[in-house]
């Protein structure tokens, strides 16, 4: 290809307005690149069918607000010299290809010289910041665009042309992996080979910018760096395409990645944490710390092993150092222990988190609680977003969980405080025909979801107490959901097993017969739907697509009908596409989510949400897939998707709706736990539905 550089001239102009289209001989990849920013606005796999654009359009006809200047390749930093700091973004090169494949750009004292090249089927990158001044400059806050179409604008072009893009910032051993929603081949891969990637951010959210059907613009942020006169600092990635999880990892490894990987990433106290560190190369002087402190490197059948003991709850970072300055690391959790953590929380919502002013309409809620008033939040704040955080709806999985402990505990306390409870939303959140509501007035928010958590904490109750009331509560609150919503509904838990269960153990012969008959309607329109999942509150996401296969797996389970297993066996790959397999307990097996912060949360951000505790009905999906065929590596994945959320509660009982785990989103700081307990108590529904069968 001709490599020579236009400068600015009348040819330069001619050409700024239009792309070059590569479409080389040794590559995976076709690329178009705008040649009057240098982005690279187009990235497809050759042989792929369905021609998928890897990334977002940045010409505003995909999404009106992503320009040109958000294209893949360009960025910005943050520089500061003496007393002076200044924000500044590449977009407009000196000197671009003819190709766009090598192009300068000169932000201040600040030459960036990004240099594209195909080798061996890949797409490598290099991004060059070189000092040209005569003075040190600290250059900050880097970050640079990778717009990987991470969208949803429906189930059908999600399935084949929408990535679920999994990052993982781990320094010197950064990667990407993006695989197509539907979950077939082929794939994208990205491979740190030069430099690192500390963290990244997401640009581009909000309620009027896709609301929640869209992730946003992701940059990747590199470190922070002190650069001399004529000093410079590079980072390099291999760009690859893949056939699914196992083959990203031999083709990162055969590019020099280097793979991190933990049994497990929550301990209880005084259990042994072993990283095993993995590399299709020699690595050498490794070393390794546990919060700053050495810990013991060996050799292990060709894998790096540090085994070490954790004693103290909290936050635990395993840091691996090799070939002299580079690292990586792994993230960890300690806790005192699992079902101990569990009994604080429930004990806290049943003395905190319960409306016990009888002269309030609430009486007998579980309601939001907010950390830093340390209170109950009444939801009477101005200009906030009411109707999530009312004293019903999702709301109501505090009320299901302490069922389950009290089905495991007996403890009496609880049964005060659910009899309370079960009163509250029999005669405040229904009406004499089962019509369900999320709020006490009864005016709005008649939602489909609201029937199964509703009837899950009838059947619990019944379980818990044998009182046959509490069927029939399930029963009619079931009954007046499919006369509403049909059996089209993609809802959240429906209750299979128990609800079924529990009318037969109640001597409910009829309403057994017409509920199986319900679900089995339901079940036909889920297969015959397939992956064509209808759109409800969100065009598409992990809760429309776990949902449906949940409730397969239990329909076949009480029926052993072979249809039902067949369907379950082909979305799973769309189910398990959400997940990553990064070293963090924020991400290890944890469903993509990005929009409950804000929606949920106090401080109502947009972005990552990891963990959130819907990811925990993918582990409801593995247990019960794990039931069906047999594969118990299926209910050894569920356990490490309900114990991962285990982050959310807190040795004092207290807890947080969401953890916005991005560096910076739409430039604010994030990395944070909502102050709001809200919805979270689902992920303990789920986890004891995992560990103890319930």
């Amino acid at each position: 290809m001709n490599r020579h550089f236009l400068r600015k001239t009348g040819v330069f102009l001619l050409l700024s307005f239009i792309s070059a289209a590569l479409f080389a001989e040794e590559t995976d990849f076709k690329l178009d690149i705008n040649l009057h920013t240098g982005g690279v606005s187009e990235l497809n796999i050759k042989n792929d069918i369905h021609n998928m654009n890897w990334l977002v359009r940045t010409d505003g006809i995909q999404y009106p607000w992503v320009k040109e200047h958000l294209a893949w390749g360009l960025g910005y930093f943050t520089i500061t010299k003496g007393h002076e700091t200044v924000k500044k973004e590449w977009n407009t090169p000196i000197e671009i290809s003819a190709d766009g494949m090598n192009a300068t750009y000169r932000e201040g004292d600040i030459r960036i010289q990004v240099n594209r090249v195909f080798k061996n089927n890949d797409l490598i990158e290099e991004y060059t910041f070189v000092n040209e001044g005569k003075e040190e400059v600290s250059l900050h806050d880097i970050g640079i665009y990778t717009p990987f179409n991470d969208n949803y604008p429906g189930a059908k072009e999600c399935i084949d042309a929408r990535a679920n893009v999994q990052i993982w910032e781990g320094e010197n051993a950064a990667y990407v992996n993006a695989l197509r929603m539907g979950g077939a081949a082929p794939h994208l891969g990205l491979v740190l080979t030069k430099g690192a990637v500390k963290s990244y951010e997401i640009w581009e959210r909000g309620r009027k910018k896709a609301n929640s059907h869209y992730r946003g613009i992701f940059a990747l942020n590199l470190p922070d760096t002190f650069l001399k006169p004529n000093e410079s600092y590079s980072v390099a990635w291999t760009l690859f395409a893949h056939e699914g999880n196992e083959d990203f990892k031999r083709k990162l490894l055969e590019r020099g990645g280097v793979l991190v990987s933990c049994d497990k990433y929550v301990y209880q106290k005084g259990e042994t944490a072993r990283m095993e560190v993995k590399s299709d190369f020699p690595l050498k002087n490794c070393k390794a710390q546990m919060n700053g402190s050495p810990v013991p490197v060996r050799k292990d059948n060709g894998k790096y092993v540090v085994e070490t003991t954790l004693m103290h709850p909290g936050e635990v970072r395993l840091d691996f150092f090799y070939n002299g300055s580079k690292r990586t690391h792994a993230d960890l959790l300690v806790v005192d222990n699992e079902m101990e953590l569990l009994r604080k929380r429930v004990d806290f919502i049943r003395t905190h988190q319960q409306m016990n002013n009888a002269a309030d309409p609430r009486y007998g809620a579980y309601m939001v609680y907010d950390n830093e008033g340390d209170s109950i939040y009444l939801n009477d704040t101005p200009n906030c977003n009411p109707v999530d955080r009312d004293e019903g709806a999702e709301r109501v999985g505090m009320g299901v969980l302490l069922a389950k402990q009290y089905r495991l505990t007996k403890d009496e306390t609880l049964k005060v405080s659910l009899l309370k409870y079960a009163k509250f939303l029999r005669e405040r959140l229904q009406t004499k025909d089962y019509v369900t509501y999320s709020s006490v007035d009864q005016t709005n928010r008649n939602r489909g979801y609201n029937y199964m958590w509703v009837a899950d904490f009838y059947f619990q109750m019944y379980q818990a107490t044998g009182d046959k009331q509490f069927a029939v509560h399930g029963y009619e609150t079931l009954q007046s959901m499919f006369r509403q919503f049909g059996y089209g509904f993609y809802a959240i838990g429906i209750p299979v097993k128990i609800g079924l269960e529990s009318l037969e153990q109640a001597g409910m012969k009829k309403e057994y017969k017409k509920l199986l008959k319900d679900f089995e309607k339901t079940g036909e329109v889920f297969i015959q739907n397939g992956l064509d999942y209808p759109k409800f509150e969100v065009n598409y996401e992990q809760s429309i697509v776990a949902p449906a296969v949940q409730f397969l797996a239990q329909l076949y389970l009480v029926t052993k009908e072979q249809k039902y297993l067949d369907e379950i066996k082909r979305q799973m790959p769309v189910v398990e596409a959400f997940n990553g397999f990064q070293p963090s307990y924020h991400l290890n097996e944890v469903a993509i989510r990005h929009w409950d912060g804000h929606w949920f949360g106090k401080r109502e951000m947009f972005g990552d949400t990891f963990p959130h505790y819907w990811s925990t009905i993918t582990g409801a999906v593995y247990y019960y897939y794990a039931l069906c065929t047999g594969d118990t590596s299926y209910q050894k994945r569920a356990e490490n998707v309900v114990r991962n959320n285990l982050c959310l509660f807190f040795e004092d009982g207290k807890a947080s709706c969401a953890y916005m785990y991005p560096y910076k989103i739409d430039g604010v700081k994030a990395q944070f736990y909502d102050p709001y307990a809200n919805d979270q108590d689902w992920a303990l529904v789920y986890y004891i539905l995992v560990n103890k069968g319930i």
